[in-house]
């Protein structure tokens, strides 16, 4: 979701970049740079620019209501959480860059888009491995196109309670003409990161960093 400052009051828009900007000061505390393989680099650097591509393919309707693939549960399979998180502030600046009255709500998008999609992918994986077999398909179906349709939903029901709270839109508007189109998205969102990983998994699972051979293939 593309949001615009010119839909928010100042109070919005500044707490949202404290909260964005306090999660990703936690998420860059994470990550282990010195210690970075070749091959982990590759993959999240190389995922992140292929998000920023997918999202150029988009549909605007309204001023700050565009529909276009999110990338984010892909991109926390692949790289996990905390560099998925800074990898997906990368896509929003660098989609910023072409639309100048993006950049004060840079810190809300930023929430929809990369905070509550990597939170919920890496929760649903907590899940799965603690309460499902450790299973190669569960990890697919579960983790790949379950959890990128959910995020994918639980981003455009949260984008339009946000604008809807901020009186940008009317909330029929958002809920009954908006809303149904992010329903529909879930799917093909499911099916390109599904397919993905699936192709990473057996040709390249040393960029995946969510997938563990001894855990899924040879577990009993």
């Amino acid at each position: 979701m593309n949001l615009i400052s010119a839909h928010f009051s100042t109070p919005w828009l500044v707490t949202g970049w404290l909260l964005a900007g306090w999660c990703l000061w936690r998420a860059a505390r994470q990550v282990p740079w010195l210690r970075l393989a070749q091959a982990e680099l590759t993959s999240w650097f190389g995922a992140t620019v292929i998000i920023l591509l997918l999202w150029q393919l988009k549909a605007q309707v309204q001023p700050g209501l565009a529909f276009h693939l999110l990338g984010a549960t892909a991109l926390t399979l692949v790289a996990g959480p905390d560099r998925a998180r800074l990898g997906m502030a990368a896509v929003l600046v660098g989609d910023a860059l072409q639309e100048p009255g993006h950049w004060g709500s840079l810190g809300l998008s930023w929430l929809l888009s990369a905070g509550l999609p990597t939170l919920l992918t890496s929760q649903l994986l907590l899940l799965a491995r603690r309460h499902l077999p450790a299973n190669y398909f569960v990890y697919l179906f579960c983790n790949g196109f379950a959890a990128a349709a959910l995020s994918m939903w639980s981003m455009g029901l949260a984008g339009c309670v946000l604008l809807a709270l901020a009186g940008a839109y009317p909330p029929d508007l958002l809920f009954e003409e908006h809303y149904p189109y992010y329903f529909l998205m879930g799917w093909p969102e499911a099916f390109t990161t599904g397919l993905h990983l699936t192709l990473l998994v057996v040709y390249r699972p040393q960029w995946v960093a969510t997938f563990d051979d001894a855990f899924y293939l040879r577990r009993r």
